[in-house]
């Protein structure tokens, strides 16, 4: 792993998608450009795509089974200290499992059976507080401009890093405050610049309405806690993205943080991290972020093979969670005084090697095929 940083001259970044990094990102032809790709036998590739219901069926029975049982058992010893344990493994499996499933399901890799993506997105997106329809094309934008500053609606990490913000979301404060200010202000019709910058005209009214569902049932929730005096309603509806969120942010800041930005190979920009059993089931193999991003038509399931199939052409993984976060906390404080410090990724002797060109007047590091 070895640092790089600029000099202090460079324009600062502006995050929205209307200013002039967006349209810099534009001219310099780093928005929509062609990335990356390790070789695949094409063969191979077609084997690694293939679609199945079974694996994300199993997944998600075994989810929802997790959460009734949890959820049960916690209501059954509500009011006493036994009910905890429950509630904490509830609420990561509502606040956090349910990113992942929103994720794969948005992919529609999840199952082969397009209804049944579409089923678990929806649910997945209300229980994260996400327009379904919003973030169906926010995530689009982020996998074809993958930290492309200015074009990327859903970096983590801005820079200089807001260290206290990233603390907070851990609670989930700063996100649902925002998700649930956009949902209401899409219920009422209103998009925001950037939403307007990536959805499509014939799509909005779509968000509109599925903002409006969303609202009523938190609406409806609130007020079944205010009518039997109890926090329970809330503790089991919305209440988890704030209390059960720590896992899915804790592993969404490895996908990028302290990495590269405005370059056109996900070798740079995105890590891959070896987790636990418990973990991989909560976050459907993303911690095989980099293969993810080269080939983001692989089902989570079959992510482990390509893995084995790339990892010749990549950097080393991260060895735990734990060896992530000691390479990235670090890579913040620097960028506290330096923005445009960041971490490069060294490449096994095996690797093709990055082709690097730098931008100086528009302050964007470019790394090409």
């Amino acid at each position: 792993m070895s640092a790089v940083s600029f000099s202090s001259d460079f324009v600062k970044r502006d995050y929205s998608l209307t200013g002039p990094s967006a349209r810099s990102a534009v001219e310099t032809g780093l928005a929509s450009a062609e990335w990356y790709h390790t070789e695949i036998p094409r063969k191979a590739m077609k084997e690694l795509m293939q679609r199945s219901d079974g694996p994300a069926i199993r997944d998600t029975v075994l989810w929802l089974s997790l959460l009734v049982v949890t959820a049960a058992a916690g209501i059954f010893f509500w009011g006493s200290w036994w009910a905890v344990p429950f509630f904490f493994a509830y609420g990561a499996l509502y606040g956090s499992a349910s990113d992942a499933r929103w994720h794969e399901c948005g992919h529609g890799t999840a199952f082969k059976t397009r209804w049944m993506n579409d089923a678990v997105y929806q649910i997945a997106s209300f229980m994260v507080m996400r327009n379904p329809v919003t973030w169906r094309w926010s995530h689009a934008r982020h996998h074809t401009d993958t930290i492309i500053v200015g074009r990327d609606a859903e970096i983590a990490v801005m820079r200089p890093p807001d260290l206290f913000r990233l603390a907070a979301n851990f609670f989930g404060i700063f996100d649902v405050w925002y998700g649930m200010k956009a949902l209401i202000a899409n219920a009422f019709g209103v998009l925001s610049a950037d939403e307007k910058d990536f959805i499509p005209e014939m799509e909005r009214r779509k968000a509109i309405n599925a903002a409006r569902v969303h609202v009523a049932i938190y609406a409806a929730a609130v007020l079944a806690a205010l009518g039997f005096g109890s926090w329970l309603p809330l503790v089991l509806i919305g209440g988890p993205r704030l209390y059960g969120c720590w896992h899915m942010v804790m592993v969404g800041l490895l996908q990028h943080g302290g990495l590269a930005d405005n370059v056109n190979d996900h070798r740079l920009n995105s890590r891959t991290v070896y987790m636990n059993p418990v973990s991989r089931f909560l976050y459907m193999n993303m911690n095989y972020h980099v293969e993810h991003h080269m080939f983001p038509m692989v089902p989570f399931h079959a992510l482990p093979r390509l893995h084995e199939m790339i990892k010749h052409d990549l950097p080393a993984p991260n060895t735990s969670i734990l060896d992530g976060y000691r390479e990235m906390l670090p890579a913040f404080l620097r960028q506290l005084r330096n923005e445009d410090y960041f971490l490069k990724r060294e490449l096994p002797a095996t690797a093709k090697p990055y082709r690097e060109e730098f931008h100086r007047e528009d302050s964007v590091p470019i790394a090409a095929e």
